[in-house]
């Protein structure tokens, strides 16, 4: 690395502090695009319907295993500042699509590597983000032009789309039973706003519990609550139930501050304690005046009171999630009232039943049969926690799918179609440039076929062969051309039930698109922190410990 010295007069002049560390030029970039690739490369296998899975050990050595890439990611200790670029793409496509991780990671290293063959070539880097930018915006307009429409009503066109996000992980074994459920429950929370269908994936919450098998995992029509009965005396099951939905405690205020109160005889003692129980006896009828059967409180529910609620018949949980609270608002119709004194027969919500289950071994409160639920429960069942927790993660992928097709109501073709069709229509694309431009576009369209390749290779096809034969066949006009990777064989995606939202090629094209150009765009990575390498005498010579 060159001294960051400055002469001025003949006199050496100190730029950056002590330790400090620098990479310039042709060694930052490569560098950068050094550890972004190794990035992709690591979670590159996982993809597709036979991809392998990894297994990460944590420093307390607790296990993950997984083929999800954002997972993968998040789980890594990465400390390489362009390696952790690409794991923020990773986590964008996640928190926006929730599946095509994968894709886009690996889409974001091969354009990086095409770069580099180009920088070799003495290609500028600002002509080269150009150039990816120009193919970006060809290929999302392609991306619009090739997809076809989709509504909540196509059933089997979202079971498949739920399917193709699960094919290549634990839950694949059951997936059509789970394809089904994520459907069905979409189809419940989803709402109508401005003319538009949305299906808000926090109102599908997902519950797990090892034990069974994972096609016992069932749909609930209502909420399922991790929480108990708080009573020994009270009903474990309440049918065609009043719920009451409180945010405040059923319990009296602790004195605030130094405020005391002093008693100085037993009669006034026992006053207090009979004015607190008749206080908490009217907390109770305010319940019973409203009708309410069922009482959720986020907050405590005095000893006391919980006896006489439960001689009042009333089944009560306390301190349920925020989160649940509000999901059991939507499933159930119900008002979440601040206090008690404010509670009214208009602010209870309606289930058909309200049941406390044995699942796993332990008491769970369901509540069930809701009219018209906005808000719904999963409860994913498996083997064990590995399963249970891989099953979870591709269940969340599932539903995020359906949630993006509905959303846009567009699809495209899935195994590598999409993207052996962006290639072709990008290389007659670069045809229309005379500059450098061109070269920029055509490793872009070279970069697409990155998928189709990762998923012939990960099934143990010969990559060369399946790749000739999918430009064939989009040359002959099949757009939806794809690689079926159980024999081998081009098919049509559509009718393989292959099928993706087009939010997810979209965003993962513009995630790794901007990754790449970002990355590109830096020849200089300065790191303020100290060297780690030894530090020579004082006063010692430059290179011996320091680089300035």
């Amino acid at each position: 690395m060159q001294p960051t010295l400055t002469q001025v007069g003949g006199q050496p002049i100190l730029i950056l502090s002590e330790g400090t560390l620098r990479n310039r030029g042709r060694d930052a970039q490569k560098n950068n695009i050094g550890a972004a690739k190794a990035i992709a490369d690591a979670i590159r296998t996982t993809l597709g319907p036979k991809g392998m899975d990894k297994m990460l050990v944590d420093s307390l050595g607790d296990i993950v295993i997984t083929n999800d890439g954002a997972t993968i990611l998040d789980e890594m200790q990465i400390e390489h500042p362009a390696a952790k670029m690409m794991v923020e793409v990773a986590k964008t496509q996640d928190r926006d699509v929730g599946d095509g991780t994968t894709t886009a990671v690996v889409l974001a290293g091969e354009l990086l590597k095409k770069a580099e063959e180009l920088l070799e070539q003495e290609v500028h880097p600002t002509v080269i983000t150009k150039g990816f930018l120009l193919a970006k915006n060809k290929a999302l307009e392609t991306i619009e032009k090739i997809s076809q429409p989709i509504s909540i009503k196509d059933e089997a066109l979202l079971k498949k789309i739920a399917t193709t996000a699960m094919t290549g992980k634990a839950a694949e074994r059951a997936s059509d039973e789970l394809s089904a459920i994520m459907v069905k429950a979409a189809q419940r929370v989803a709402e109508t706003k401005d003319g538009k269908v949305i299906v808000d994936v926090d109102n599908v919450k997902i519950e797990k519990k090892a034990a069974g098998s994972m096609t016992d995992t069932i749909l609930i029509e209502g909420i399922l609550i991790d929480k108990e009965v708080v009573h020994s005396a009270m009903p474990k099951r309440v049918e065609k139930a009043q719920i009451a939905l409180l945010e405040g405690a059923l319990e009296l205020k602790e004195l605030e501050g130094d405020a005391k109160i002093n008693i100085d005889s037993p009669e006034k003692m026992q006053a207090f304690l009979d004015q607190e129980e008749r206080m908490l006896k009217d907390m109770v009828a305010r319940v019973k005046e409203s009708g309410a059967k069922v009482v959720l409180c986020q907050k405590g529910i005095d000893d006391t009171a919980q006896h006489y609620l439960a001689k009042n018949g009333v089944l009560a949980a306390r301190r349920v999630k925020k989160s649940d609270m509000e999901a059991l608002a939507k499933a159930t119709g119900a008002t979440i009232v601040s206090a008690i004194k404010d509670l009214t027969k208009n602010d209870l919500g309606y289930a058909g039943i309200v049941e406390e289950r044995k699942v796993a071994g332990e008491s769970m409160i369901f509540v069930e049969q809701c009219k018209d639920p906005k808000a719904v429960t999963v409860l994913v069942r498996g083997g064990s926690e590995h399963v249970v927790d891989e099953v979870e993660r591709a269940v969340e992928d599932a539903i995020k799918g359906i949630a993006a097709a509905i959303e846009l109501g567009k699809i495209v073709a899935g195994g590598g179609a999409t993207e052996i069709e962006l290639a072709k229509e990008l290389r007659k694309y670069a045809d229309s440039f005379k500059g450098r431009e061109q070269l920029a576009i055509l490793a872009f369209a070279a970069a697409m076929e990155v998928i189709p390749r990762s998923l012939a290779e990960n099934a143990g096809l010969d990559p060369i062969d399946k790749i000739a034969a999918l430009r064939a066949a989009h040359d002959r006009g099949e757009k939806a051309a794809s690689l079926d990777v159980f024999t081998g064989t081009v098919t049509d995606a559509y009718k393989a039930g292959v099928i993706e939202p087009s939010k997810i090629k979209l965003q993962a094209i513009k995630s790794a698109s901007e990754v790449a150009e970002m990355i590109l765009r830096i020849d200089d990575v300065i790191n303020s922190g100290k060297s780690e390498a030894p530090v020579g005498p004082p006063g010692g010579m430059p290179g011996m410990g320091h680089d300035y």
